[in-house]
Parts: C-alpha cells; sequence; structure tokens
C-alpha cells in the first residue's frame, strides 16, 4: 500500500472535522503527488504533539522558520509508508527522544494552514514520551522546551491549544 492510499484511508476512517476531512480526501483524490512537497496546490503533512501525561506537560518546538512554539511535525517523505509513522518520524527527529510511541486511535485532529511552501494539510497525532525522555533540540527549530499544559496558550496559537484540548480528551 502506497502512502498516499494509506492516507486516504486514515481520514476515510477519521471521525470528526467532517468538512476539513473531505476537503483532504477530494485533495488527494484531484493531486496524486498530494502528499509531497512538491505539490504547489498543498500537500498532506504529519505531526504529533509530543505530551507527557505523568508531568501534564508537553514538548513544543520553536520552529526557525516560522518562529512559532508548534507541535513536531512536517511533510512527508518516501520513506514514509504511512501517515503515523511519519508523524512518529517527525516527532522523534524533532524532539531527539527516542522510544516515542502514538497515542492510539488514529490522528487526533487535522488543521489546515498556509506557510511559506503551501497549504498544509496537517494529520495530528500525538505522542507519549517515555518515562526519563531527554529531549535534543534539532537543526529545523530555535529552541524545544517543556510546558506544563496551562501555559500552552500562552506561547502558542490556537491550533496547538486545540491538539492540546482533543490528546487531553482522548488520554
Amino acid at each position: 500500500m502506497s502512502l498516499h492510499d494509506d492516507a486516504v484511508l486514515v481520514l476515510k476512517e477519521y471521525e470528526g472535522q467532517d468538512g476539513l476531512r473531505q476537503l483532504y480526501l477530494d485533495h488527494l483524490a484531484a493531486h496524486p503527488d498530494g502528499m509531497w512537497k512538491g505539490c504547489a496546490d498543498g500537500h498532506i503533512t504529519a505531526s504529533a504533539l509530543v505530551i507527557d501525561p505523568s508531568r501534564e506537560r508537553v514538548l513544543l518546538t520553536l520552529h526557525k522558520k516560522l518562529r512559532m512554539w508548534l507541535q513536531m511535525g512536517g511533510h512527508c517523505e518516501p520513506v514514509d509508508d504511512t501517515l503515523a509513522r511519519a508523524a512518529l518520524r517527525e516527532g522523534t527527529e524533532e524532539s531527539g527522544i527516542a522510544g516515542l510511541t502514538l497515542l492510539p486511535g488514529g490522528p487526533v485532529r487535522l488543521d489546515r494552514h498556509h506557510t511559506p511552501c503551501a497549504w498544509h494539510l496537517d494529520v495530528q497525532y500525538a505522542a507519549l514520551a517515555p518515562e526519563g525522555a531527554v529531549e535534543a533540540i534539532s537543526d529545523e527549530s530555535l529552541d524545544l522546551r517543556w510546558f506544563p499544559y496551562t501555559e500552552v496558550a500562552d506561547v502558542a496559537d490556537e491550533s496547538v491549544v486545540r491538539l492540546l484540548e482533543a490528546t487531553r480528551a482522548r488520554l
């Protein structure tokens, strides 16, 4: 199964956000290259909110290009065979934390936003940090920091706040 096929399957099974979910499915139906950065009309991306429920905190990255506190995530790559693995790869690369595990149940949310390269049709997962996790900043980030749940709205935009709320509801 291709990554494109996996994305269609994941989105068909995703419950909620029906209008946005259909927009993603329509995009993939119209764009065989809709998974890749090269698709100028936009592309599917995968992200992971790294969370430590035992300490009620999330790890956010200060994105180098966007200069915003965000969850880990980005473009799908040819090595990715599923959206879930793309999100886990991005989470691991950008957090430096080995042993992340995705929260069961598939994506937590969808979020469509415009970036300097194109529209990102982001499929958002949550990743649980293992006990004793130690983060390491990547070259894609200006900073990497744990924030208590209660401080996320002070530093991040509404999309991250909604992702945290949906993640906490699933926990």
